[in-house]
């Protein structure tokens, strides 16, 4: 079964959310990362979208 949680170690640069985000989805981080910046930055994604995430997803280590 596929979980959601944030990422601890190198494929966490913040909190760990688009490392997170990218091993649900079979993905790079670096894209989740480089389209959480285009999305953050001209406003159309609130940063708060991202903390929210980081305060509710769990940590890859509190799973296992």
């Amino acid at each position: 079964m596929k979980r959601l949680f944030r990422t601890e170690g190198p494929d966490a640069m913040i909190c760990g959310v688009c490392g997170g985000i990218a091993r649900y989805f079979g993905v790079d981080p670096t894209i989740v990362r480089v389209a959480t910046v285009l999305l953050v930055v001209p406003g159309g994604m609130s940063l708060w979208v991202y903390i929210i995430a980081a305060l509710i997803m769990p940590r890859e280590s509190s799973l296992y």
